[in-house]
């Protein structure tokens, strides 16, 4: 088997866990492959020799190469891999080394065990829709997609006007500092905050939520991921933040974003003792009440 190890920084009191992570991998003698800047941080801030290991720096690296991807860090390290994965189809796993995360859903105590699971193949595959953002500039380069959302935003003290259609048909006009566009998988990040809805990720929707709206009769919307949503801005300001996922760019107010399902889908891996419902009782706290 060979694997890919994606990561981000992390503090030192976690590099036990790490090292244990590494050895569990030689000891199924898995070939690894590591982001170099990772292994760069591996090596010379937490001390943990992975010099020997082969690297990885794009995408094309891992095409047809690597059986599945570890991303050790939170939810946003796993949107970061994704620009690796891409259209590899890949399957992702997330060691949990931040607070809440519901993608990044392996807790440093449970390694050991997680890993035996995985790398017996005792795992099942969710797919997670994409979401793609095109603009009349094309700012997004060639990976135009998100697994969580994508947001128009204000960069000043006014607000932002925008008007949304819904396969070429006028939906509304938002008054707001901003809009999300969410994914079901993302619908418990941002889309959440503002008081989107919890969607279950196979659910096949967009969910469309204004950042405080300037008139209260604006609320989140569901819609079908089979939805061609556009976005049309108006304003006194020039420019505007789009961003997707972890990037964020600067567009002139005359952009219009043009936002659909992604023709492919991330694979996350889900081991076989959780399930959706279970990870929001515990990130959220469901059903805990201090007074019981």
């Amino acid at each position: 088997m060979r694997v890919a190890v994606y990561g981000r920084n992390f503090s030192l009191d976690f590099k036990k866990y790490i090292e244990k992570f590494f050895d569990i991998l030689k000891q199924y003698n898995v070939d690894v492959l590591i982001y170099q800047d990772f292994a760069e941080f591996l090596i010379k801030t937490i001390g943990i020799d992975v010099g020997g290991l082969k690297i990885f720096t794009k995408y094309t690296d891992l095409k047809d190469n690597v059986n599945l991807l570890f991303s050790i860090g939170g939810d946003g390290t796993i949107l970061s891999a994704i620009n690796y994965v891409r259209d590899n189809y890949i399957p992702v796993v997330g060691i949990n080394t931040g607070r809440l995360g519901f993608l990044a859903s392996i807790a440093k105590e449970d390694i050991e065990s997680a890993l035996a699971a995985i790398l017996n193949s005792d795992y099942e595959i969710e797919e997670r829709t994409l979401l793609k953002l095109e603009t009349s500039s094309n700012v997004l380069g060639d990976f135009p997609y998100g697994l969580n959302e994508a947001t128009v935003q204000k960069i000043d003290s006014g607000m932002i006007t925008i008007h949304v259609y819904v396969n070429d048909e006028f939906l509304n006009t938002y008054w707001a500092d901003g809009l999300i566009i969410s994914t079901p998988t993302g619908s418990t990040a941002y889309s959440l905050s503002v008081g989107g809805p919890i969607v279950i990720p196979s659910s096949g929707n967009f969910i469309i939520s204004p950042i405080s709206p300037h008139n209260l009769t604006m609320r989140p919307i569901v819609l079908p991921d089979t939805s061609k949503l556009r976005l049309k801005l108006e304003g006194r300001a020039l420019n505007y933040i789009t961003s997707l996922d972890h990037r964020s760019i600067m567009i002139k107010n005359i952009e219009e974003l043009y936002i659909s399902k992604a023709d492919f889908t991330i694979k996350i891996i889900k081991l076989q003792d959780t399930s959706f419902y279970k990870t929001l009782r515990n990130k959220l706290m469901w059903g805990v009440d201090t007074r019981n």
